[in-house]
């Protein structure tokens, strides 16, 4: 998986680096074929929560996409994290019941006679 992130108005560390890099390499451990991953870092100063947090996932199928601001960096990536794990779980979920209802529908075809098995 490709991972892009882009900093605006705060310093990329490598250790910012290392901590989102490895936060997002989780996400491929949910069985979806992950293509890529965009990350914007945000920083402003004038809000009650200046650091924001946007990600783009691109996956084999439909684009996932979160964001959430905080007042600590690394407790926005945390969440935004978070945000994506479930999104992937529902859209896993979304794909077994849809394949679920087709193969009933194959099996009820192939019964009364207007499929082959």
């Amino acid at each position: 998986m490709q991972i892009h992130i882009t900093p605006r108005n705060l310093t990329l560390t490598g250790a910012i680096y290392e901590f989102v890099a490895e936060k997002v390499s989780h996400l491929e451990g949910h069985g979806e074929q992950l293509i890529a991953a965009h990350i914007v870092l945000l920083h402003n100063h004038d809000r009650k929560k200046p650091y924001c947090v946007k990600v783009h996932l691109a996956l084999a199928g439909p684009d996932i996409h979160a964001e959430d601001a905080e007042a600590d960096l690394y407790v926005a990536i945390d969440k935004v994290v978070d945000k994506l794990s479930r999104q992937i779980s529902k859209l896993k979920t979304r794909k077994k019941d849809h394949d679920k209802h087709r193969t009933q529908q194959k099996r009820e075809a192939v019964k009364r006679g207007f499929a082959r098995p």
